[in-house]
């Protein structure tokens, strides 16, 4: 070692870290490619099941829809507000690829959802499991969002599915670590109740702590729903389509315009989705008390299916009462 090195020997030592993690990749690729590819397919049926409907849908039946849902979760008020973002939409002449955008965001947070909440369950009662998410969530937080793309073309190729692949690896770690804070804030002395009535652990969990658990778990799902939406838009440099896809183009022909409106759009669709799943948050608490079917176009349709049963009734009875006073 030269002397100069003793000062600064990190230019003759290092640790060969990025050929490490080159062969290892190139390795899993070589043996386990095709394991990789077969699990695209339910993400590619599920992607084009929810593509389909969106784009088969008439627009305007897809805004009375989406306003009908606003409706019964949240009121008539938030209703008018998604039915005026979507127009908005509609008119700044993005629709379809709106419908594209979340066609992958719905896809990907349904998976988070799936994976992530039992994750959350397992890490909050289990510490060993919990010991091992930790670091694992703490890198997958940490780590850019254009670090991911590699892997992922390098083992599923380009386009919409590996899009969706890598949105549920970067938006998975919220729901897994609040569904685990919503579990482990629940009361002891709740759980100690139902255990002194002799509750099993599958009675505790789905009687207790999840129910109580649910606000945590659905603040979860909200920030994974905006990763989700994030991430979409990094995850257009391999191919995804959709408003991303248009930023992509807008960036790479220094388009402003075209850059402006899909960005808009972005902003208009996450605006819709956090005003919906916020309000079923707050509202979950607020009608806790009502019925689902007592409240919002429900209620309305299940007056209407009364009345409609109830007039045949009354019709017969005043015919009886009629024939009888004749006679």
């Amino acid at each position: 070692m030269k002397p100069e090195d003793v000062l600064d020997p990190f230019k003759s030592w290092h640790v060969p870290f990025d050929q490490w993690v080159a062969n290892g990749l190139g390795w899993v690729v070589e043996q386990y490619r095709p394991f990789f590819q077969s699990l695209k397919w339910p993400i590619d049926q599920l992607l084009r099941t929810f593509d389909g409907a969106l784009k088969g849908i008439p627009p305007v039946i897809t805004i009375l829809c989406f306003g009908l849902i606003a409706w019964q979760i949240a009121g008539w008020r938030l209703a008018l507000q998604i039915v005026g973002l979507l127009v908005v939409i509609g008119l700044l002449g993005i629709w379809g690829e709106t419908m594209t955008t979340l066609s992958l965001v719905f896809t990907a947070v349904l998976f988070c959802t799936i994976v992530g909440i039992p994750l959350g369950v397992l890490a909050a009662r289990s510490e060993r499991a919990a010991a091992i998410c930790r670091p694992i969530l703490d890198t997958m937080q940490t780590i850019p969002s254009f670090v991911y793309l590699v892997p992922v073309v390098m083992l599923f190729g380009i386009g919409n599915v590996p899009g969706v692949i890598v949105t549920i690896i970067f938006a998975l770690p919220p729901v897994i670590r609040l569904t685990t804070l919503g579990i482990q804030q629940v009361s002891e002395e709740v759980v100690e109740a139902m255990r002194a009535f002799g509750a099993s652990d599958s009675q505790l969990l789905f009687k207790a702590q999840i129910p109580l658990a649910l606000p945590s778990i659905l603040a979860g799902v909200n920030q994974t729903l905006m990763m989700s939406l994030s991430m979409v838009v990094v995850a257009s440099m391999i191919a995804v389509g959709g408003l991303g896809q248009m930023v992509l183009r807008g960036i790479g022909r220094l388009d402003i315009g075209l850059a402006a409106t899909a960005g808009i759009g972005i902003v208009l669709l996450a605006i819709i989705l956090d005003r919906l799943t916020q309000s079923a948050m707050s509202k979950s608490r607020q009608f806790a008390h009502v019925a689902w079917y007592q409240r919002g176009p429900a209620a309305l349709v299940t007056s209407v299916v009364k009345t409609f049963q109830r007039s045949p009734a009354t019709g017969g009875g005043s015919e009886g009462g009629r024939q009888r006073v004749s006679t």
